[in-house]
């Protein structure tokens, strides 16, 4: 049977964890979240890839090509374009493969613009102000809902 696969996607900005307002999304960079998330999946036999960019075209493109690549399951942190994106919608939407939206803030105690999310809706579940452990609550439940079954 082939290995379980899980897509993690970053939009824009997320490049600069680390840097970028550590009050609101900590002092953990993205490569370190990558690397923590690769570790512990592999130790769940699934593979893992994570691919960020600040261009919702690259976002829309990498999320089609799931419809041909296999990926059972994506963990997706679209930043910026939680707020103004019906593509990344629209696409997730298209290939039918189950999500989990993650925020390392709370978007909902952040300013108006931001407590409103075009994916929540057609996603599994949302974690937000959780930091970088969100990414991991999200991993602990992708794993048992594609080698489990649903959850």
């Amino acid at each position: 049977m082939p290995a379980k696969s899980i897509l993690v996607l970053h939009g824009p900005n997320l490049n600069l964890l680390g840097l970028r307002e550590p009050q609101h999304y900590g002092n953990t960079t993205l490569e370190s979240i990558n690397q923590t998330l690769a570790d512990k999946a592999r130790q769940a036999n699934i593979e893992l890839s994570a691919f960020q960019s600040n261009s919702e075209a690259d976002l829309v493109t990498k999320i089609q090509a799931i419809a041909t690549n296999g990926v059972d399951f994506v963990i997706i942190n679209p930043a910026a374009y939680t707020h103004t994106s019906v593509a990344i919608r629209d696409a997730l939407s298209a290939v039918k493969v189950p999500f989990v939206e993650v925020h390392l803030s709370n978007i909902h105690a952040r300013e108006s613009f931001r407590q409103h999310s075009y994916l929540s809706d057609i996603a599994i579940g949302v974690i937000s102000g959780l930091g970088a452990q969100g990414y991991l609550l999200a991993l602990d439940y992708a794993t048992q809902y594609i080698t489990q079954g649903e959850c």
